[in-house]
């Protein structure tokens, strides 16, 4: 029987056309495809049977044009070993222009936002994923419920209410692919509900501000003080996006006054608080602050992810909305739109296995000693950098003298460190004074990289 394409081994996409024939567009072809790297050097190219079958065309003008490209040093032809792309050495134009000076590629990262990744505990998820598949019912593979597995929803439920002491029902608990996803789905949700705007910290991330800009809604940044974010002056707004818990990258929990104040204001104005509680489990002088939304479930979107207790790359979130809100953002959110469901029940037997208290035990600890080692260091090396907003979450934020910190954050970029200056998170419209500070991200290097990104870090400081 002759060879089909769905039988005849290694595929390879290839458009033999052009003058000449079909031998010299066979040969420009594959010559152009190793040129430009498509086919990498070592790639096994088809036998001359198999891409003859594939294209169509004679077995002797694929020969034809494999011996042309061996004789020109392009392929490699032996003896049982089948024919290959030849290695070679890629080398780049010669640019007479002088180039300019560029900081090295960082050997220490302590830019903020991602957890030691080295301490994802593989073993146990291995484990827990093996069990969660085995135990799935049939149906679990299927496009299933938009809002997420039910194993998940419930799992979550019982953890939040007992960690985080937040009012929810399963049913009203929406799986999302991260905290990103997450506002892509609200911003439309707000929209059709008549906002036209959801206020802001003066402080944060650029990306979650540039989602809801996306999505036709103004940012307008609320001022800060000593006290943190001032949500005195909402007005209008439709919501008001808030980290209460820890705030980033300041540090400081929202104030209780100011907590009381922004719940009552959404009652009073039919308005929504998007709380973000992206490290609530990471606090180290106390319990952690419970979640804003145990003042008013119906006033308060919840927003958690496994981003910073596990890893960002499981890409694992989860909204608890109000029970008016739910039927609208499963709307917005689709019937296919769901999140990978063997990741969702991994994490639902993770958090019922108990596995997933204990990374959080054991990551608090981790973290709780590279914060002490950062504040004693900095006190030791650099007495006039004072480090606050250390009480919980993966970061810390070092107040530096006025005018110090763009020259330090360059100091940093040629010491090959990774880091932010706080100016990096400051809204564009804040209104607030300007501070110089470094936002460090002291959970993000590998345990084997701390002490030298520490050390890294004192030899820039002023």
């Amino acid at each position: 029987m002759a060879e089909s394409w769905a039988t005849s081994g290694v595929d390879l996409h290839l458009e033999p056309v052009g003058p000449g024939g079909l031998r010299r567009g066979l040969t420009d072809a594959l010559r152009d495809a190793v040129r430009t790297g498509r086919l990498a050097p070592g790639t096994r190219l088809p036998s001359s049977r198999a891409l003859a079958a594939d294209l169509g065309i004679a077995r002797n003008t694929v020969g034809e044009a494999y011996a042309d490209l061996v004789a020109e040093g392009w392929l490699t032809a032996r003896q049982g070993s089948g024919t290959r792309v030849a290695e070679r050495t890629v080398v780049p134009p010669s640019d007479p222009a002088r180039r300019p000076r560029v900081p090295p590629r960082p050997t220490h990262n302590l830019v903020p936002g991602t957890p030691d990744l080295a301490a994802f505990p593989r073993a146990e998820w291995a484990r827990a994923a093996r069990r969660a598949l085995t135990a799935a019912p049939n149906d679990a593979l299927g496009y299933g419920d938009p809002r997420g597995r039910v194993e998940l929803r419930t799992a979550l439920a019982g953890y939040l209410a007992r960690v985080r002491g937040v009012r929810c029902d399963p049913d009203h608990l929406v799986v999302t692919a991260g905290f990103s996803h997450a506002l892509r789905i609200l911003g439309p949700v707000l929209r059709a509900r008549g906002a036209d705007s959801v206020a802001v910290e003066s402080y944060g991330l650029d990306a979650y501000w540039g989602l809801l800009q996306a999505a036709g809604l103004a940012t307008p940044a609320l001022p800060w003080d000593e006290l943190g974010t001032d949500t005195g002056p909402l007005t209008t707004e439709g919501a008001v996006l808030l980290t209460p818990a820890h705030q980033f990258p300041m540090g400081m929990p929202l104030h209780p006054d100011r907590r009381a104040a922004v719940v009552d204001w959404a009652r009073r104005t039919d308005s929504l608080v998007l709380e973000d509680d992206y490290d609530g489990e990471f606090r180290y002088d106390r319990q952690p602050v419970g979640a804003l939304q145990g003042l008013d479930p119906d006033r308060v979107v919840y927003l958690g992810t496994a981003s910073k207790s596990l890893a960002p790359g499981i890409r694992l979130g989860w909204m608890v909305l109000p029970p008016a809100l739910t039927r609208e953002v499963i709307a917005v959110k689709g019937h296919v739109d769901t999140v990978g469901v063997l990741e969702q029940l991994t994490l639902a037997e993770f958090l019922t296995s108990g596995a997933y208290d204990r990374q959080v035990r054991a990551s608090r600890l981790r973290y709780r000693r590279r914060r002490d080692a950062l504040a004693a260091a900095v006190a030791e090396r650099a007495p006039g950098v004072r480090v606050t907003g250390v009480a919980a979450g993966l970061h810390a934020l070092l107040r530096l003298p006025p005018g110090t910190e763009p020259s330090v954050v360059q100091a940093a970029a040629w010491q090959g460190l990774a880091l932010h200056g706080l100016s990096f998170h400051r809204h564009p419209d804040a209104v607030a004074e300007p501070l110089d500070a470094l936002v460090v991200g002291y959970g993000t290097p590998p345990d084997s990289a701390w002490a030298g990104a520490l050390e890294a870090l004192c030899r820039v400081l002023p």
